[in-house]
């Protein structure tokens, strides 16, 4: 069974950084794309981030280009979101998520096809 853990969370002030961790166990870390999503109270889930099982690929969504960035270490079967200039807008729930990695395309911002989730890690940032 694959699972994962996320961790890293917590409380920042407005143009702090956190940066968040999650540990994929129970199958082979590298055949997986990972993404990052969120969800903010009252929302949907939105898309934040993706990588390649080799990290050569990431996507990001407009309203955390330049400011996220994701990163893996297959060797320690970890995914990373790096986040920077951390605003208020960006308190949410954070997912890490695996989804098998096929053919790279623009599919891997939908929530839909990542087949494994995390249990979410809650970030607030304080104005």
């Amino acid at each position: 069974q694959v699972r994962l853990v996320e961790s890293g969370g917590g409380l920042v002030q407005a143009g702090g950084s956190l940066r968040l961790s999650c540990v994929v166990s129970g199958d082979t870390f590298s055949t997986y794309v990972m993404g990052w999503f969120r969800q903010a109270p009252g929302k949907e889930r939105e898309f934040v981030a993706t990588i390649r099982w080799s990290g050569s690929r990431t996507y990001f969504a407009d309203s955390v280009k330049g400011r996220f960035t994701i990163s893996r270490d297959n060797a320690k079967n970890t995914v990373y979101l790096q986040m920077n200039s951390l605003a208020p807008e960006d308190t949410a729930i954070y997912y890490c998520a695996a989804a098998v990695d096929t053919r790279w395309s623009a599919s891997y911002t939908s929530a839909a096809v990542y087949n494994y989730w995390g249990q979410g890690s809650q970030v607030t940032v304080s104005s």
